[in-house]
């Protein structure tokens, strides 16, 4: 039996022995690129550790029948099983291989003890159909022989972490685990980062992502910080794109070998971490390994000195399009007519239709890009024949905004004069990754549209305890989000149902028409397409919360709206039910009928803004029977800044949960429009007057004992507002369908990193 293989006698076969990480480490040594050097502790050896030691049954029956879903339970089960592998001693053969290895590593570099990285390499992880990604432990900075020895049977012991356990449970892996480690000389590295082959960003084959930042890498593949961003085309090597953060401290080894964390002084923290000469350097490496395994791939390089080193190298396992997007010239040379706010990611091309409404649809057909001023709930049936649209008005959490991102659908706002830049006929591209809208058709775009795209590999999924929501309101599209990693809808939105149920007619209208039974068949057919798709996850839906000047653009809405100045703050929500009753009674109506079938349909009340109101919407909700449903959970939306003051008596008077609604908060906090493109620099969810708002509404949540939530994209978008969200003790966050993945990878992250700050912080008290 073979206890320890080095890098050059193994490769991308050895899987079995190696591991993911250690035979695609093999395969890069093999393959002629700067890799450090090293070796891995074969899974083998750890199958021949759990034998001798007596261990193999005694895992066996301390997991068997374990509840996953109950998280508790499987903490404790790991952590008995993680302490019974580590506390056993190793066996004398596999210990002096290692060890005979590490002093064969120390004599080639001249130096008693080397530092180096103790990787744990499961031989599922790193694959095509999962990547474990952080499940397993991964050491730095080890140093000497006794720590390695430690560190390796941490490594072992990983395999039953409790995300491991639940991971594999989930993806049905259902073999017994076994896992490699690899043993690599540190790269003591003054920058470091990652690199996709593949840009994951906007799903194109042709465009190559590099992020970095000072000192170890752990900094980014951590999320501690904010990585510069430099995006390359691979067909003539040209920096696409560069973005330049702000890196506010870095990670190095000190004299001890120890992990240290440095604060950089401004101008540091907002220097380019990479010169051009060592971006096309990474990226060169980037191409050959591409080239050499066949198939986009997810890397870490780190530089120490002038020398640049690969870390590692993985498939993808995003979503990545198969369809190579170029334009007919080269895309400096396509005119560019006009520029606004990319608001939903992506390319679409067709011919321009410039609508002043959404009745009067000038002809419009499947595949036009359509162009108006604003859109508003009535022109969901026109942006759902659309190729993309384009916006006049509005910032990235505009209706167009909000409703392309959910639809998959290129758009571009904030442009403030598309309607008279774009004549009708006009055929253009819109590129809502960029927020730019160019002249004609890109070569490959209509054969993108046609062909559709290949998905290489399914995202990993990842456990976190803040649980994971997404905001709906197209039934249509139910189906297919409920195959992803989501716990639930935490926002359904009620309008665009209620126009296709009503036709384009005010629902007012309908109820003079004596038409009410036909509005509520309809809407609760609508309704249950979301609760059995989602069944038995919980589904939040928000009460109708039309605008004034919405409701009058339907058919006969003059009739029954006034004219209001500022609609955004005028005649909606709560206070709207308890002044025209009628229409909110139907609405009850139909969440008692789809409850008696689906009993995970919940209500939430918008824009409440006292308690009086609140109390007597409360009362219309008891009277319609639904007060009688215990298993209902009633909630607010807390959008306007009164909410902090009235939280507490929302609580006593039977409210189960809140959702922040952020964009109405942020606009209502700092006096911004959010539908302004004038003012949209000033709309920023994680402005501090926003921040303690949220905080204070978090915690008195947590005081009074009910749930919060929040529905935005700023946890998506920004760590650093995840981590803070996390550490208030958000129960859930809510985002639209296109950042799933990202949300629940920042959310995962600022979990990680505060029970590290935990764990430091307990260390430091013992000592």
């Amino acid at each position: 039996m073979e206890i320890v293989k080095w890098f050059k006698d193994i490769g991308k076969a050895d899987v079995s022995k190696a591991g993911g990480k250690g035979a695609n480490l093999g395969e890069l040594v093999k393959a002629g690129l700067p890799v450090p050097p090293g070796y891995v502790i074969t899974a083998q050896a750890y199958l021949l550790f759990i034998t001798e030691s007596g261990l193999s049954q005694k895992i066996v029956h301390a997991i068997e029948g374990i509840d996953v879903d109950d998280t508790s339970a499987l903490q404790a089960k790991a952590k008995d099983v993680q302490d019974l592998i580590i506390g056993s001693e190793m066996p004398a053969t596999i210990k002096s291989e290692i060890l005979k290895a590490y002093d064969e590593m120390a004599s080639k570099d001249s130096v008693k003890a080397p530092f180096v990285a103790v990787r744990s390499s499961a031989t599922m992880e790193d694959s095509e159909q999962a990547s474990f990604a952080g499940m397993n432990a991964t050491f730095l900075n080890v140093h000497g022989r006794e720590d390695l020895i430690r560190k390796v049977k941490e490594c072992w012991a990983s395999l039953y972490g409790a995300r491991v356990i639940s991971y594999r449970a989930k993806k049905e892996f259902y073999d017994e685990p076994v896992i490699a480690v690899v043993v690599q000389k540190m790269v003591n590295s003054d920058k470091a980062g990652v690199m996709f082959t593949a840009n994951p960003r906007n799903n194109n084959l042709n465009s190559l992502v590099i992020e970095g930042a000072f000192g170890l890498g752990e900094v980014v593949v951590g999320g501690l910080v904010a990585p510069d961003y430099y995006e390359i085309d691979k067909s003539n090597m040209k920096v696409r794109d560069t973005r330049i953060s702000h890196k506010n401290f870095k990670i190095i080894r000190d004299e001890k070998g120890n992990n240290k964390n440095i604060d950089l002084s401004e101008k540091e923290a907002s220097e380019q971490v990479l010169k051009d000469k060592e971006i096309l350097q990474i990226a060169g490496l980037g191409m050959k390994i591409e080239q050499h395994y066949g198939s986009p791939q997810d890397t870490e390089w780190a530089i120490e000195g002038n020398t640049v080193f690969m870390l590692q190298s993985r498939p993808i396992t995003t979503p990545i399009s198969s369809v190579k997007v170029e334009s007919e010239k080269p895309e400096e040379e396509s005119k560019e007519l006009i520029r606004g706010l990319g608001a939903s990611p992506g390319r679409g091309s067709g011919e321009v239709r410039v609508l002043v409404s959404p009745d009067r649809d000038n002809g419009f057909e499947s595949g036009d890009v359509l162009v108006a001023e604003m859109t508003t709930p009535d022109w969901v049936p026109l942006m759902m024949k659309a190729s993309a649209i384009v916006t006049d008005g509005g910032g990235v959490t505009c209706h167009a905004a909000i409703v392309s991102r959910e639809m998959g659908l290129p758009c571009v706002v904030g442009t403030r004069n598309a309607t008279k830049v774009l004549k009708d006929k006009m055929l253009v591209t819109v590129d809502g990754t960029h927020g730019t809208v160019y002249e004609g058709r890109l070569k490959d775009d209509k054969k993108a549209k046609d062909k559709g795209t290949e998905v290489i590999a399914k995202s990993a999924p990842i456990v976190t305890a803040t649980k994971l929501y997404v905001n709906l309101a197209m039934p249509h599209e139910a189906e297919r989000i409920a195959k992803e990693d989501v716990d639930g809808v935490g926002l359904l939105r009620a309008e665009f149902m209620v126009i296709d149920a009503c036709d384009g007619i005010h629902p007012r209208q309908l109820i003079e028409e004596g038409k009410s039974n036909q509005f509520v068949d309809a809407m609760v057919r609508k309704l249950r397409i979301f609760t059995r798709a989602f069944y038995p996850r919980p589904i939040i839906y928000r009460a109708i919360d039309f605008r004034t000047n919405e409701f009058r653009n339907l058919r006969g809405g003059d009739k029954y709206e006034t004219v209001e100045q500022n609609p955004m703050i005028g005649f909606r929500g709560c206070y709207r039910y308890i002044l025209n009753p009628d229409l909110f009674e139907l609405e009850l109506k139909v969440i008692q009928k789809v409850r008696e079938l689906d009993k995970n349909l919940h209500l939430m009340i918008p824009f409440v803004r006292t308690l009086w109101e609140f109390k007597r919407c409360k009362k219309l909700i008891d009277d319609s029977g639904l007060g009688d449903d215990r298993d209902m959970q009633l909630w607010v939306m807390a959008e306007v800044p009164s909410v902090i003051y009235w939280l507490e008596d929302y609580a006593k008077a039977g409210i189960n949960g809140v959702s922040i609604g952020s964009n109405d908060l942020t606009q209502l906090m700092l006096g911004v429009d959010r539908d302004s493109e004038i003012c949209a620099p000033l709309f920023d969810e994680r402005d501090k007057a926003v921040q303690e708002a949220i905080k204070s509404i978090v915690k008195t949540c947590h005081k009074m004992g009910i749930t919060c939530s929040i529905c935005g994209q700023a946890p998506s978008y920004y760590p650093d507002f995840a981590e803070r969200l996390v550490e208030w003790g958000i129960t859930s966050v809510s985002v639209n369908p296109d950042v799933i993945d990202r949300a629940r990878h920042n959310v995962a992250a600022a979990e990680q990193r505060m029970l590290l700050k935990l764990a430091r912080k307990m260390t430091a008290s013992e000592e």
